[in-house]
Parts: C-alpha cells; sequence; structure tokens
C-alpha cells in the first residue's frame, strides 16, 4: 500500500466522522490520535474531558444536550496491563471488561456490530496499543447498508515500522446515508513530532465547520514517558 499523507487525507475529505491513529514517529516513540466531529448541534455540542485512565466524551452545554446514546462514552481507557484501548463508542467498555476476564479484543468485538443508527449504521472503530508500541485496529461494519450482516475485519502490526502508522475512519466522506469507510487504514507517514505539533497538524487539517475535538498522545517507548494533547472546539 502506497503511504498517503495523513493532514492531506483529512483536508480532502469534509466529513471522516470519528478518526484513529495509531504508529511511530521516526524517532521511534509510539502514536496514539482520535477525533471526533459532528454535523448535527447534538453531536456538535461536546468535549472531550480527562479521567483516572483516559478521556471521555462531555456535553459542553447540558442543557442542549437531546440525546446522549451514542455519542457519550469512555474513548480512551488505559487498562492494568498496560494496554491502551481508543474505540469510537462504549465497545471501549467492552474490550475492557472482555481483557479482564483474560479474553482478547476481538473476543470482545465479535459480541459486538455496528451502531444501530440506520441508515447510516455506523462503524463501530477500534484500536489496542500494547506496551511495546505494536498495535491493533478494527472495524465493524453492515455489509454495503445492509442491517442484518455484520462484517467484522481484524487489521494486527505487530513489529511497528519507525516513521509510519495506520489511519482509520468510519466514513468515507459526507453523504445521506453516509458512507462507511471501506478497505484497510491507510498507511501514513510520520516525522519527528512531538504531541503537541501533531495535534496541531491534525487540528488544522480537519473541516473547520464539523470538528469537536482531538486527542493526541505520544509514548516514548524507551523511558515510558508520554505527553497528551486535547484540543476541543468549544474550550
Amino acid at each position: 500500500m502506497k503511504p498517503q499523507n495523513l493532514f492531506q487525507l483529512l483536508r480532502e475529505n469534509p466529513y471522516p466522522g470519528r478518526g484513529i491513529v495509531m504508529g511511530r514517529t521516526a524517532n521511534h516513540k509510539a502514536v496514539i490520535a482520535y477525533f471526533i466531529m459532528g454535523r448535527s448541534e447534538n453531536s456538535r455540542n461536546r468535549v472531550f474531558e480527562y479521567t483516572e485512565d483516559g478521556i471521555r466524551t462531555k456535553a459542553f452545554d447540558e442543557s442542549k444536550m437531546t440525546d446522549p446514546s451514542l455519542i457519550i462514552y469512555h474513548p480512551v481507557r488505559l487498562l492494568p496491563n498496560g494496554l491502551l484501548v481508543v474505540t469510537n463508542g462504549d465497545q471501549t467498555d467492552t474490550i475492557r471488561d472482555h481483557i479482564a476476564q483474560g479474553h482478547c479484543y476481538r473476543h470482545a468485538l465479535n459480541t459486538r456490530k455496528f451502531e444501530p443508527d440506520g441508515p447510516n449504521w455506523t462503524p463501530r472503530i477500534s484500536g489496542v496499543v500494547k506496551p511495546d508500541g505494536s498495535y491493533n485496529l478494527s472495524i465493524l461494519k453492515s455489509l454495503e447498508g445492509d442491517p442484518e450482516c455484520c462484517c467484522r475485519y481484524f487489521f494486527e502490526y505487530d513489529k511497528p515500522v519507525a516513521g509510519k502508522g495506520h489511519f482509520i475512519s468510519t466514513y468515507q466522506g459526507d453523504g445521506d446515508p453516509l458512507p462507511s469507510f471501506a478497505g484497510e487504514p491507510r498507511l501514513v507517514p510520520f516525522g519527528n513530532e512531538g504531541a503537541q505539533e501533531l495535534a496541531r497538524k491534525v487540528w488544522e487539517a480537519l473541516n473547520g465547520d464539523n470538528k469537536v475535538s482531538l486527542f493526541v498522545r505520544t509514548l516514548d517507548l524507551t523511558t515510558g514517558e508520554t505527553d497528551t494533547v486535547i484540543l476541543n472546539k468549544h474550550q
């Protein structure tokens, strides 16, 4: 697969929906990013905030929240065994609970399917980063919009390459209904960006009307030091 510039991909797509980026910088730091976008007032009325083990979504203005289902959840959780789980829904907790019972993330996701928001049937995207920086990505989506069939795809990268990563999102672009992401996660290059610089570049590339919140973390695989950035359109 030919590498594609992450920031160009985002600039050219007004509505990728929610997206996960995982990989390794050129100087061997693990990279994790997650963003959310919204078209409705309800979806746009959100911010990321820190929790003890990661982040959660929260209504910016509680009085304007009309339906919390599917948009209020914990996108990022750091598990006691060092795994970092990143997803676009409450399957974060499904993965956490199954791993606590001795299972793997695939076992957990085989109990879930795409979101019940027809006619979009929004895919569930998930990522798991291991302490050594290797990572897995997954997407659960309908078969060409058919709600009777859930297609589960798992992509596992056991030896990440310095300067490369992968990007997956819920949608291919804007539309009605929204077209689900298709194909393998996109191979994207990284330089030596730190969390602050990477967050700035991703945030600037996201559509100004639709972007809502962004989480970026880098992990020094030698020292274990982390750097985390949250950006919210509503500050």
